[in-house]
């Protein structure tokens, strides 16, 4: 019986759009990593994550997916990323360690993060299951994706996007009171 008549119709729809999103996270973080527009980098992973994010969050509402094999059929080696994570760390010098609350629901433990390897780990993760749905395993790609967010890059995706959220913030928001004064009196001068 071929997986996909195992599968009911939404959990195939759910698998299609979940390798669409995790098909564009890679390749805008593959983009962004080349250095290719690097004033549009921080705003370009905002958008990657909370698409990403989105998706993770319908993986978890549903119930857990079943695979349709006992085991994890080997659809190929897991993808090297390391030439991903080392160059977003060259992009993101001066601004990749962050600190969170580790686990805010059991613990008050601050740790320390970075963003590269926030983004570099959720690409690993989606890549592994782009191989299963690649491969015709659709149930496998289904059940990798819902376990390694509730178990992994769901956590590093939400904390990518605090990051990345208040580095736009900062950027935007942070200008030098001299500065701001200059514009508002500008501005409230300019019929004069």
């Amino acid at each position: 019986m071929s997986e996909s008549l195992e599968l009911d119709s939404d959990l195939q729809a759910l698998g299609g759009a979940t390798a669409a999103v995790a098909e564009r996270y890679v390749e805008t973080i593959r983009q962004v990593a080349s250095g290719a527009s690097p004033e549009a980098a921080i705003p370009l992973l905002l958008l990657a994550v909370s698409d990403l994010t989105a998706a993770g969050a319908r993986l978890g509402a549903i119930v857990d997916v079943v695979p349709a094999a006992r085991f994890e059929p080997d659809d190929g080696p897991d993808p090297d990323v390391e030439p991903l994570r080392h160059s977003l760390v060259n992009l993101l010098d001066g601004v990749d360690e962050y600190h969170e609350v580790s686990d805010p629901l059991v613990s008050r433990d601050v740790t320390d993060g970075s963003l590269s390897n926030d983004l570099t780990d959720i690409a690993q993760a989606l890549l592994v299951g782009l191989n299963h749905q690649r491969a015709g395993n659709l149930s496998e790609a289904l059940w990798w994706w819902q376990f390694s967010y509730l178990s992994d890059w769901g956590e590093r995706a939400a904390s990518a996007g605090r990051v990345l959220l208040g580095l736009i913030a900062h950027l935007r928001l942070d200008v030098d009171p001299d500065v701001a004064g200059e514009a508002e009196f500008e501005a409230l001068h300019a019929d004069d």
